[in-house]
């Protein structure tokens, strides 16, 4: 079977809710990065057989297709197609796998895989929302309430119940947010970021010409008071807006090619694709679906926790990596060694390339070989991705 290389892998600075990023159309934002994917490797753009991105709430700017919007936003030529994907917040690390799939099966040679969403532009649940004004339903059917009796996804009662589950309190999840934002800070500070980031052009806040190159998200002053004087979200319970990920815009995106490629276009490899898979569980719990994921993948790859030198499990609560870390056996000097969704943002769509793109460098800037990178998604999903840096 034909090897997967990443030859490329940009992201933008995360731009907080109305912040920095809020005159950018997502799709022109995707467009942008597609372009950069394409500078940094100076491949001819025609060789690019298809695009697969990642994206959460798809109405609105979002919607008919995003992937082909950004096509026709960037360089690309209109004859390279575009599919969107939804798995939730694992959707770009999905469209990782489904791209490094179609060049494993030899059934194309360079697919871009990225992520896009503008969590201000198209906020979060809209896809529910906006149809629920006009009368026309919701995602859970009555044949699923009949088998789970009062059944919703709540990811903040997911959250509570991985904490409680797992032993942890208050205390655990502020001292964590705190070691996120300190971690950003720090990587940020030393320029850790810059091969990574793409500036973005924006106007300040004056409407002058500026550049968009540090997460807006990163608290540079937080101490261990800040964050504990933020109010839990529910009544008594663990987790509080602090120590849950931040809204965000932003998008990701790495280039996937095979062997042939490599040669035929002169490419420097990056990373390779040592292993995917994805798995279901718990709808109600939803959060807990990255433990056993990883666990499956460590197996299937013949690997131990131990063979992994960087992971990155999303922030999407503090309760998620808490628990990862515990269950697998993990040590937390070798998790999120940048911070997390807590301080950098988890722009849904896009958090997965995003993820990617900040291990596959923090790997090779540290001479490091294995990364293991997974995120709880809606509904009881994880995708797990190992990657060997090159």
């Amino acid at each position: 079977m034909t090897t997967a290389y990443i030859v490329a892998a940009a992201r933008t600075a995360g731009g907080r809710r109305n912040g920095r990023l809020k005159d950018w159309h997502p799709a022109d934002l995707a467009g942008t990065l597609i372009d950069a994917l394409l500078d940094r490797t100076g491949i001819d753009p025609a060789a690019i057989e298809d695009v697969v991105m990642g994206c959460v709430t798809q109405v609105g700017e979002q919607a008919f297709n995003v992937a082909r919007q950004a096509i026709l936003s960037s360089r690309l030529s209109e004859t390279v197609p575009g599919v969107t994907v939804d798995r939730q917040c694992g959707s770009s690390q999905q469209a990782i796998h489904f791209a490094a799939q179609a060049v494993m099966s030899g059934t194309a040679d360079a697919v871009i895989a990225l992520g896009v969403e503008s969590m201000t532009r198209v906020p979060m649940n809209s896809a529910y929302l906006l149809p629920h004004e006009k009368g026309m339903g919701g995602p859970i059917s009555p044949v699923m309430l009949e088998r789970r009796p009062g059944f919703a996804y709540n990811q903040f009662k997911g959250a509570e119940m991985m904490a409680s589950k797992y032993g942890f309190e208050r205390a655990d999840m502020d001292a964590l947010a705190l070691e996120s934002h300190k971690r950003a800070a720090r990587a940020a500070n030393e320029g850790l970021f810059r091969g990574e980031i793409l500036p973005i052009a924006i106007a300040d806040a004056d409407g002058n010409p500026a550049v968009h190159d540090v997460d807006e998200g990163i608290r540079f002053d937080a101490t261990i008071e800040s964050i504990g004087s933020v109010r839990t979200v529910i009544e008594g319970g663990r987790i509080s807006a602090a120590t849950s990920s931040q809204i965000c815009d932003g998008a990701a995106g790495v280039l996937i090619v095979s062997e042939a490629a490599l040669q035929a276009h002169g490419l420097t490899p990056l990373a390779r694709i040592h292993h995917m898979s994805v798995l279901g569980g718990d709808p109600e719990i939803m959060l807990e679906t990255p433990i056993t994921a990883t666990l499956r993948a460590l197996d299937r790859a013949g690997l131990s926790i131990g063979d992994i030198d960087l992971y990155e499990v999303n922030e999407a609560f503090a309760s998620v990596p808490l628990a990862w870390t515990k269950a697998v056996g993990a040590d937390p000097e070798r998790l999120n060694v940048h911070g997390g969704a807590i301080a950098l943002g988890h722009p849904m769509g896009a958090s997965g390339a995003k993820l990617a793109t900040t291990l596959i460098h923090a790997l090779r800037r540290r001479k490091l070989r294995y990364g293991l990178q997974t995120m709880c998604e809606g509904g009881g999903l994880a995708n797990v991705t190992i990657f060997e840096a090159l």
